[in-house]
């Protein structure tokens, strides 16, 4: 498969270059030509398949022949290492867990991608040593971090929003060391993800950087995305059968419901996508007004999603023809502010003895608010919305009378594995302040 260029579809790369590339030349983002519609009778008797054969089938088309199969099936079995599990909630309301990965959160399955396919590249293809940069708002810098901790042949530097992150995600960034270097910016996340963007289209820098990216930008971290619809719909179909399914997912960067978006797009039969955001709601104003106008992002307990101009969204957008009533048809967006999400991790727990992390609550609160505007009756469609992460890595920012249940729910010796020392540096969100670190620290 080739993937075009956003702004110039006669720019085109193979999964190879796009991955390594991250961005085009012209600092859009990578699109696939086509997207591959799987077998009606693979969908259909997609509960006869285990979860290795699932995402084989999903992700090998986008990849074409740049891996061979079988290292790809040993990627993808590397990958997709834990349990995805789907849980009933209430009613027909479910929950897709996707937290049960080394960092808790659901980005250690792209990092993790998108690290087996750099080692290939390096190791195989001699594509030289990669500087893989990366903007985080919260679990995308752990996720990376992680999946690319002593790999050959890449170093990653992780940019951060000061004061932005919970203190378990800026552990899990700046103290494994190796070939692991974080930067704390001194602005918010959109901050980060522009020095990002600016460093792929410098000149000074492409001298001395062979640089990629691990952000949602690059198509290797969404592609594996796309498995864990396919797996949701497995576990569905087993409980609940002909039934319309509203997925909700948590938004920052809308590169996990743009993942979704494609598994529909593949032929699983997915009714309508809800983008659930908090105060940062770009995309649901656009939604009602048409104008696509980023404020300045503010910080949430939600704060991976702290994003006020996702990148993602021109994919999404592109993916229905720049057409908003074709969109819409697919889309709706609703914002939630900390009070509501406080609140509903309470009630949640309270009457159905389920803790949420910040970001699912918001999910949750997505399908909640979709019931209620569109007043259809529940049992004929079901509902999951996504758990993105842990609710430990939050506990300190969730209901006091919560945390202690919270810390007993960590996974063995999650807290006290080795902490190594901190190693970052602090610097302002000036680009040219970044270059020149970047430029000095080769020298």
């Amino acid at each position: 498969m080739l993937f075009y260029s956003l702004n110039n579809k006669k720019y085109i790369a193979s999964f190879k270059e796009a991955v390594l590339q991250s961005l085009a030349t012209d600092g859009t983002l990578f699109f696939p030509e086509q997207i591959p519609l799987l077998n009606d009778n693979f969908i259909s008797n997609i509960y006869q398949h285990d979860i290795y054969t699932i995402a084989m089938k999903v992700i090998k088309p986008f990849v074409g022949k740049d891996i061979p199969d079988d290292l790809l099936y040993k990627m993808i079995i590397n990958t997709f290492h834990f349990d995805i599990p789907l849980k009933m909630i209430n009613d027909n309301i479910y929950v897709l867990e996707l937290f049960n990965g080394p960092t808790l959160a659901f980005k250690d399955i792209g990092a993790r991608f998108m690290s087996e396919c750099l080692n290939y590249f390096y190791k195989i293809k001699k594509c030289g040593f990669l500087t893989v940069l990366v903007a985080t708002s919260g679990d995308t810098g752990g996720a990376v971090a992680k999946g690319f901790h002593k790999i050959d042949g890449t170093e990653v530097i992780i940019l951060y929003p000061s004061k932005g992150i919970s203190k378990l995600q800026e552990q899990q960034i700046n103290t494994l060391g190796k070939n692991i270097f974080s930067v704390e910016i001194q602005g918010n996340f959109d901050d980060c993800q522009n020095l990002v963007k600016k460093a792929f289209l410098d000149i000074d820098l492409q001298k001395i950087y062979n640089l990629t990216s691990a952000n949602s930008i690059n198509i290797a971290r969404w592609i594996p995305q796309i498995v864990y619809y396919f797996l949701a719909y497995k576990q569905i179909i087993n409980i609940e059968k002909n039934k319309n399914i509203i997925f909700s997912v948590p938004s920052g960067n809308f590169g996990n419901i743009f993942s979704g978006m494609i598994a529909e797009k593949m032929g699983l039969p997915i009714k309508y996508f809800i983008a659930s955001t908090n105060i940062n709601d770009t995309i649901p104003r656009f939604l009602k007004s048409g104008t696509y106008h980023p404020f300045i992002s503010k910080p949430t307990i939600s704060n991976a999603m702290d994003i006020s101009d996702p990148s993602n969204f021109a994919r999404i957008w592109n993916l229905y023809s720049k057409n908003m009533n074709k969109l819409k048809n697919k889309l709706i967006a609703y914002p939630f502010t900390d009070k509501e999400t406080l609140s509903i991790i309470n009630m949640v727990c309270t009457k159905y003895k389920y803790i949420l992390d910040p970001h699912g609550a918001i999910g949750y609160l997505g399908l909640q608010q979709y019931i209620k505007n569109t007043q259809y009756h529940t049992t004929s469609e079901s509902y999951i919305f996504l758990e993105t992460a842990h609710p430990v890595k939050f506990f300190d920012k969730m209901p006091i009378k919560l945390q202690k249940q919270i810390l007993g729910l960590q996974p063995t010796n999650f807290f006290n594995k080795k902490i190594g020392k901190k190693n970052t540096i602090s610097i302002t969100k000036n680009f040219n302040t970044f270059k020149n670190w970047l430029i000095k620290r080769k020298n």
